[in-house]
């Protein structure tokens, strides 16, 4: 297993021409959403329950060959899960209070200097979330870092949730690069185990000090923070540098 501390395989011979960040607790910060539980009587840890259960839900209609909106299938399970709960206003309220929450969201703190180093050095950035492109960019407005990103990609135009295939291609289509040019840049393992399988580099970000998962194979590279990580790509050579080192 490797820690949040250390590179997991190799470095990478050369910077990525572009990086792919995920958005959704990778760029968001989420845990302000346990209040919005508390808010309508519900207990803080569901929106764990709920989180979880929403991207099993996605994952599946994917494998089926089907999706929905992120928000479909979010304001679907809360529906369920909330029915079941003595919440202190009306279900559709309290499905419309959570759900809201999710644009009102802030950056992790190691998000603004990060993505600021990685655009000043050259490397394009862009996302690519199974939410939508509005609330990716309201959180990166809010922040003042959305002029750092090339694009704002959803799997809304994909077809497919990631980790499904067709997600990562996509989102390589639209940057015009190869597989092995584009690194994803995610803390779920789910997500870098789908880009590894489409053939792109991945970084994982283990903001909780905890191992990567060993039944997923190792990511890339590994960094506690996204500051981190831009640091670990900035020193890598770019492609002509690192062509020369090759001869």
């Amino acid at each position: 297993m490797s820690t949040p501390t250390s590179q997991t395989s190799p470095t990478p011979r050369r910077r990525p021409k572009v990086v792919v960040f995920d958005v959704n607790e990778t760029l968001s910060d989420t845990s302000p959403m346990r209040r919005r539980f508390t808010d309508v009587g519900a207990p803080g840890p569901m929106f764990d329950t709920w989180f979880a259960g929403l991207l099993r839900d996605g994952f599946a209609l994917a494998v089926a060959g089907a999706a929905r909106p992120f928000a479909d299938v979010g304001s679907g399970l809360l529906e369920v899960l909330l029915s079941g709960t003595a919440v202190n206003r009306t279900v559709v309220d309290a499905v419309d209070h959570i759900m809201t929450g999710l644009t009102e969201l802030d950056v992790h703190a190691d998000v603004v200097d990060g993505v600021t180093a990685l655009a000043q050095s050259g490397i394009r950035l862009v996302t690519l979330s199974n939410g939508s492109t509005d609330v990716a960019r309201t959180l990166l407005g809010k922040a003042g870092v959305a002029d750092k990103f090339d694009a704002i990609l959803s799997v809304d135009d994909a077809g497919r949730w990631k980790p499904h295939l067709d997600a990562y291609r996509y989102a390589l289509g639209e940057c015009n690069v190869a597989p092995e040019e584009a690194m994803l840049v995610a803390v779920h393992p789910w997500d870098i185990n789908g880009a590894r399988t489409a053939g792109m580099a991945t970084a994982w970000i283990g903001r909780n000090g905890g191992p990567y998962p060993s039944h997923f194979p190792d990511p890339d590279l590994t960094a506690p923070s996204i500051t981190s990580l831009a640091q670990m790509l900035i020193d890598l050579p770019d492609d002509e540098a690192a062509d020369s080192t090759l001869q």
